[in-house]
């Protein structure tokens, strides 16, 4: 095979590094780095470089040590064998990540589980050539943004489900409403994505969180939002949760005016239609309340104002109100009434005997009846 006299990048713009096919070497072959490129010579597992952009002749002379790395002698064109890499330096930005499966999370705010799917970009730099080809390209002779992307997938990944709990929990932020955050949390990623880079020679330039959402198809994202519209339209128009499900009691209700009647009449007003309903007929239930109450007494002695229920004065304690009626009990029934009165208001028979003869009232302990002369003990009922 012939030894190659010009050896340079021919790999396409998606490679972080790639191995020059040919090993077949001289003295006199033309190295040839590109901007935003390095190259490293690799006999027997050892590097020798990097070489950055410009043109490089493999000779002793240009190169001292090349002697010593291939065993060759000084002077002459000398044919050697050893690998050439190539490492892209450049920055790509639009390196794609984002959870495959949706990350069963529960909304700090609202308490409900929800698939939550996650999506950015980054872009990473290889900043330590040697690090980059012994630690993560080993032997593979082209390795491309792809695998790259695939290698870091189930990092990123992890470190962005732990990240994006730990925010929503300790900011109390709704899964909703999490667009607002997405640079604070951008930077909380990358700050811990960074020392997982650096271990394989790699700089993490940028990292975004471009979109945290959650699928419409779901029906507890669904229920949320129909609930958060709900509510939306309710403060808009000016009445609460509580306030809504009266005017539906009421319009139930109304249109079934045997229910209005027997249903909340009988099971209470206050049941039914709840403290919205409570809140809006108080201003005019005050009135009627207010004359309910007792008038206050004016005390006949001082003229002063007394306390409607104390049957004293307060101020010079004289009576402001009656002394209680003596008590006593029907004869018929048993029951208490007022001494004064001459009908049970329980049985509504007369208190006073009467004559069994020709029912004249008898007199207290009265043995004969006035009005007939009849025996009491035997004509009285």
């Amino acid at each position: 095979m012939s030894v190659i006299d010009v050896v340079k990048w021919e790999a396409g713009d998606d490679v972080y590094a790639w191995r020059y096919p040919s090993q077949e070497l001289g003295t006199w072959t033309q190295l040839i780095v590109a901007e935003s490129q390095e190259a490293v010579l690799v006999k027997e597992g050892r590097m020798l470089g990097p070489f950055r952009a410009g043109r490089h002749s493999l000779d002793t002379n240009n190169i001292p040590f090349i002697r010593d790395f291939v065993k060759i002698p000084t002077g002459g064109r000398t044919p050697f064998t050893a690998e050439v890499w190539f490492v892209n330096k450049a920055i790509p930005l639009d390196v794609k990540w984002g959870t495959g499966d949706p990350i069963q999370l529960q909304d700090p705010v609202y308490g409900i589980m929800l698939p939550v799917r996650a999506f950015g970009q980054y872009g990473v730099q290889v900043e330590d050539t040697k690090k980059f080809l012994q630690k993560l390209v080993g032997t593979i002779p082209c390795f491309t943004r792809e695998q790259l992307t695939s290698y870091f997938r189930g990092v990123i990944l992890t470190i962005a489900k732990t990240a994006i709990a730990q925010h929503l929990v300790r900011d109390k932020i709704s899964l909703l409403e999490i667009g607002a955050d997405l640079e604070p949390l951008s930077n909380s990623l990358r700050e811990r994505m960074l020392p997982e880079l650096e271990q394989f020679g790699l700089r993490l330039v940028k990292f975004f969180v471009t979109s945290i959402n959650a699928p419409e198809s779901d029906p507890a994202v669904a229920q949320l939002k129909r609930a958060l519209a709900k509510r939306a339209e309710m403060n808009i128009l000016g009445y609460t949760y509580q306030q809504e499900r009266s005017f539906d009691t009421l319009e139930t209700a109304a249109g079934n005016p045997g229910s209005m009647q027997s249903g909340l009449m009988g099971a209470g007003i206050g049941i039914g239609l709840g403290a919205g309903i409570g809140s809006a007929i108080a201003p005019a239930m005050a009135p009627i309340v207010q004359n309910l109450q007792p008038a206050p007494v004016t005390c006949p002695k001082c003229r002063a104002v007394a306390a409607p229920n104390n049957p004293f004065c307060a101020n010079c304690g004289a009576r402001v109100a009656p002394p209680p009626q003596p008590e006593t009990v029907c004869p018929s029934c048993g029951k208490g009434m007022p001494a004064a009165a001459k009908f049970c208001s329980e049985c509504g028979k007369s208190r006073a005997a009467r004559c069994a003869a020709c029912a004249a009232e008898l007199s207290p302990g009265a043995k004969f009846c006035f009005q007939c002369g009849a025996r009491v003990s035997e004509a009285s009922s």
